[in-house]
């Protein structure tokens, strides 16, 4: 039966392309999705300040204990937001250990070079040199505060020569430094150029005390590795701290490795599932039509005696190789996306230029696996029918419709439409994460219930819409009733493509443009300070303070941004944060406080939006149990609840808090608000002239930027949510061509009887308008529930934002490409004589 299955795709040409269309698009996007999982799988950076340690101890994650579940207790891991540091005195903890020679503590201290600004540069203590190793290319090592030594690259860029001296801006302030010597490695330059002080100075410099960035090991000449490795992990563990070894040394050098190979991972998971679900609807239907059209063949089949499971293995067959070449065609597709996904990540800041994309095979044999596997169960349940009914009766079947479902399906769409209007409610009572996970699972829902009810909404509308077609297109509009009454069944792969382009699309995309939206408005219409004072590499405590000394100036507000994990269902979840220097943050900020009063924040208390309160479950007056970014535990008094969370981040918290908990330890820029009429321009030029680096900008500049870096984060979000609404798309193109050239029969005997061309395509035209006001009715009301819920859970807003091109390309776009799918091969048809067409294949 196998070979039969490949001689029978020859003739089949409709079908085969069609079917094989939809598993080679959905086999590319699958291997997009799983080499992102994978190879953030295999990703660790790549070592370079670190390459000369055997291993490297620092804390990139953290483990987060669950809810006790039958006996046992789940323990989640999640990257830290933030770079983590281990206590100093772990030092000499781990240089006790027996067969280490020497353990090395780097600190790693922001700054920049005057004499090279636009070059990325970041300073350490001299001792740390030999973790690469850097070997002097001339001068000597800084021996005394104020020298420094720099690599090549800083001393290309920036001129510099042993002797010399240059500026650097280093704790927020100008420092004058004598360049004492230049070196370099062999290992790469790494992302960012090295500039080392001496030991003493770089701890004083370094924004944590009592901590260290990293401490890296350098074991003794013959000592056993793998001993001196587990005695070692045995230390470090004990104070939350991981060992890291090998390859993996990459992610202790570069947090921003660690959090590209957990978004890698999320991101490529997350819109695997998504895309696993489309493509399940999507393959489901096309092979199922496919099989549906060729009723009268496996008739025919079972007429001559073939028995039950040798039509099933036929079609098995087919479909197994079809989905084969599905794969063939599309996993070297997707892996070429893959690579053009990883340059424009990477152009974009989502991932380090050291991020590649590794691996492949195990994605393909996945994909592969799975893809067939859906194709397999969905011909198999589709052929059932006709391999279940007796020889004598398969012929009738074939020539009539089958009735439209039985009560199982019926039962079971009822029963998922009642949950999805259940989601609702559900939906408008959850807040913040729980509520987006609730409306994701409603649109879903939504599609299904629609899927499986799909032939009694095809009857009904065909007996509604009848009175309206036979007006508006006379004898052909009341033939197009007809059709549809009799097709109901035979359209339901039809109708749940076109829901499913239009509902997930409406949803998801605009859903980006919302939250976008949301963020630019909130922060522009929550910052009353007319002016911001950024700077390159931060700004201390100071520079707030002397802005509030300027005449005309009433309040300035000094911001850092940060992020916080908070917990969530028995896991962990990463939130915006910002801290804020709470004297006159009520007058440069205005957050929309709900309830409390911000003026109480100080150190040991916080205050969240209203959804992440939501979320979490806190109230005025309760104990929110967080951490900061660096991974420190901390448990704040709430004391107020602000709406604003989008465009401030959903945890406000005071600076005082984050002290010794950020990288930097200084402010991001100062929010500064003036008199009306008052000149502090002149002033505050002198005041950014003070740090060099710093610009002062008007706050709608300001915020005017954070809405192009919105655009630019949402980017990835869009890309992927247009590839999966594109695959919709192309299903619905897909299945409306395949069952337009499935007419061939149907059309020449109209002709025959006596109907002319002209009424065949106003007839045809009739029932696809039918269809489409159907599909586009159900799906833009799926689209609007769910984007509404969504919307007004995470923001409030009952009606959301919906950009009038944005509907007129979705709309637009799903009725032209409809119409075309049609009315281009109803025309290919009607060019073939009738008589011709009666004998051609069905």
């Amino acid at each position: 039966m196998l070979g039969l299955a490949a001689q029978m795709l020859r003739y089949r040409k409709s079908a085969f392309i069609a079917t094989f269309l939809a598993l080679a698009a959905g086999v590319t996007v699958l291997t997009v999705c799983g080499m992102l999982v994978e190879s953030g799988l295999r990703y660790n950076g790549e070592p370079q300040r670190y390459a000369g340690a055997f291993a490297v101890v620092a804390k990139q994650e953290f483990a987060i204990q669950g809810p006790e579940k039958f006996g046992e207790r789940e323990t989640t891991k999640v990257t830290l937001p933030e770079r983590g540091g281990v206590p100093d005195s772990l030092v000499a903890d781990v240089a006790a250990v027996r067969g280490v020679q020497r353990a090395v503590a780097d600190r790693t201290i922001p700054l920049a070079a005057a004499a090279a600004p636009k070059v990325p540069v970041s300073g350490h203590g001299w001792g740390s040199a030999v973790l690469a190793p850097y070997e002097l290319v001339s001068g000597t090592a800084p021996q005394a505060q104020g020298e420094v030594t720099v690599d090549q690259r800083l001393a290309a860029a920036g001129r510099l020569r042993p002797g010399g001296t240059t500026a650097i801006i280093v704790g927020g302030a100008v420092q004058q430094v004598r360049v004492s010597g230049v070196v370099r490695t062999r290992n790469g330059q790494g992302p960012q150029a090295a500039l080392f002080f001496t030991d003493e100075q770089a701890a004083r410099l370094y924004p944590r005390p009592g901590r260290v960035d990293a401490i890296g090991v350098l074991p003794a000449k013959g000592a056993d590795r793998a001993a001196v490795s587990a005695a070692v992990k045995r230390i470090v563990e004990r104070a939350g701290a991981k060992l890291y070894t090998g390859d993996e040394r990459g992610l202790a050098e570069q947090p921003e490795a660690a959090a590209a190979k957990s978004f890698t991972v999320e991101a490529g998971g997350a819109f695997g599932g998504y895309a696993m679900l489309i493509i399940g609807f999507v393959v489901a239907a096309t092979v199922g039509l496919s099989v549906r059209h060729r009723r009268r063949d496996f008739a025919l089949l079972r007429a001559i005696a073939a028995t039950p499971g040798q039509v099933r293995t036929l079609i098995l067959g087919e479909v197994g190789i079809l989905a084969l070449l599905g794969a063939a065609a599309g996993i070297p597709i997707g892996l070429l996306a893959a690579l053009w996904l990883r340059d424009e990540m990477v152009d974009r800041g989502f991932v380090p230029d050291t991020y590649t994309v590794n691996g492949g095979v195990l994605t393909s044999l996945a994909v592969t696996a799975a893809v067939t596997a859906v194709a397999l169960l969905s011909a198999w349940i589709a052929a059932r029918r006709t391999t279940r009914i007796r020889p004598t009766e398969a012929l009738g079947e074939a020539a009539v419709d089958p009735a439209l479902g039985g009560k199982v399906r019926a039962v079971s769409g009822l029963a998922l439409l009642g949950v999805a209007f259940a989601l609702i409610a559900l939906t408008g009572r959850a807040g913040g994460q729980t509520a987006m996970g609730v409306a994701v699972a409603m649109l879903y829902t939504f599609v299904l219930a629609i899927a499986l009810l799909a032939p009694w909404i095809n009857r009904a509308a065909a007996v509604a819409l009848a009175p309206i077609l036979r007006t508006v297109f006379g004898d052909s509009g009341y033939l197009a009733a007809a059709n549809l009454r009799a097709n109901a069944r035979g359209m339901v792969a039809v109708l749940t493509a076109l829901v499913l382009s239009v509902g997930f699309g409406g949803t998801v995309w605009f859903l980006q443009d919302n939250l976008q939206r949301q963020t630019a408005v909130q922060s522009k219409e929550g910052t009353t300070a007319q002016h911001a004072l950024v700077g390159a590499v931060g700004l201390p405590p100071a520079a707030a303070a002397q802005a509030r000394r300027i005449p005309g100036v009433r309040a300035a507000t000094g911001v850092r941004r940060t992020s916080v994990i908070v917990p969530f269902m028995g896991d962990a979840m990463t939130v915006v944060a910002q801290g804020v220097d709470p004297q006159g943050a009520g007058r440069t900020m205005d957050l929309k406080v709900t309830s409390g009063n911000l003026n109480d924040l100080r150190a040991g208390t916080v205050a969240v939006s209203a959804t992440q309160a939501g979320s979490s479950g806190w109230k005025i007056g309760d104990a929110a149990r967080m951490w900061l970014g660096d991974g420190t535990p901390v448990t704040l008094k709430v004391v107020a609840l602000y709406d604003r969370g989008f465009g401030f981040g959903d945890v406000t918290l005071s600076n005082e808090t984050l002290a010794g908990h950020t990288p930097t330890g200084l402010d991001d820029h100062v929010l500064i608000r003036s008199a009306p009429g008052a000149a502090v321009g002149p002033d505050l030029s002198r005041l950014s002239n003070a740090y060099p680096g710093s610009t002062v900008t008007r706050t709608d500049q300001f915020t005017g930027e954070l809405a192009k870096d919105l655009a630019i984060s949402s980017w990835l979000n869009k890309l992927l949510v247009a590839v999966l609404v594109g695959y919709a798309v192309l299903a619905a193109a897909n299945t409306l061509v395949m069952a337009a050239l499935a007419r061939a029969r149907e059309l020449s005997l109209l002709r025959l009887v006596g109907m002319t061309r002209r009424q065949v395509r106003r007839m045809a035209n009739a029932e696809q308008t039918a269809l489409l006001g159907v599909a586009l009715t159900i799906g833009v009301a799926i689209a609007a529930v769910t984007l509404s819920s969504i919307v007004n859970a995470l923001a409030g807003q009952p009606v959301p934002y919906v950009p009038a091109l944005g509907w007129v390309v979705i709309i637009g776009g799903t009725v032209a490409l409809a119409l075309a799918s049609t009315i281009v091969p109803i025309g290919r048809l009607l060019r073939t004589p009738p008589v011709e067409g009666m004998g051609i294949r069905e």
